[in-house]
């Protein structure tokens, strides 16, 4: 169990077994981003699909071959939110992708894509409960570099009605999460390395 501000979440993985509760989820939104269901950062993006209702099922086939890794947020029995991890063979279609090449040094073991919470649920700890159940993930799974491309939020103009999907960089600051290197004008590459068995508080 995870607390929140003022709730205390539970966190499943996403599997078939969990698929429908995620499914709800997307579907109580709009499939996320125009009909994205989460397959933004897969090989296959979202450029390729001609409906929502491709993304919808090449997040399924994922889902069931094991080629996807996904931290369901729970408040009591319903689904409020999601963060998405992986290697990056996984997870290779990362937004500013050539201003990130250019100083890439080596790639990480793992990334965080998107991080997702319901409308409803947003400023309760949902984002905070999500990326650390996925931490917990990686170092039950041997632990390694990180990476997160969250969006600076300090210093910047206000954005109205706008929803960082990679997080805010202080969501991963908060985790011990490091600026590396800047790849947009307010995007960061921030890393952290996480060994086996590390616990988030």
């Amino acid at each position: 169990m995870v607390e929140g501000q003022t709730l205390t979440y539970s966190t499943r993985l996403l599997t078939s077994d969990t698929w429908d509760d995620f499914a709800a989820l997307v579907e109580r939104h709009n499939g996320v981003w125009g009909g994205c269901w989460c397959m933004g950062f897969h090989p296959e993006g979202v450029r390729n699909a001609t409906s929502p209702e491709d993304n919808r099922t090449a997040k399924r086939v994922h889902v069931e071959r094991g080629t996807c890794h996904q931290v369901l947020v729970y408040a009591g029995a319903e689904c409020v939110g999601w963060c998405q991890f992986g290697p990056p063979a996984e997870l290779p279609t990362i937004k500013n992708s050539a201003a990130y090449a250019r100083e890439l040094d080596h790639l990480p073991d793992w990334r965080i894509g998107c991080v997702f919470t319901a409308s409803g649920h947003r400023g309760q700890g949902v984002a905070r409960a999500a990326v650390a159940a996925a931490l917990e993930a990686i170092a039950a799974a041997g632990g390694g570099t990180v990476e997160a491309y969250p969006e600076q939020s300090e210093g910047r103009p206000a954005q109205r009605g706008a929803y960082f999907h990679t997080g805010p960089e202080g969501l991963y600051a908060g985790f011990g999460f490091a600026r590396q290197r800047k790849i947009a004008k307010w995007r960061w590459v921030m890393r952290l390395t996480v060994p086996t068995g590390h616990r988030n508080q």
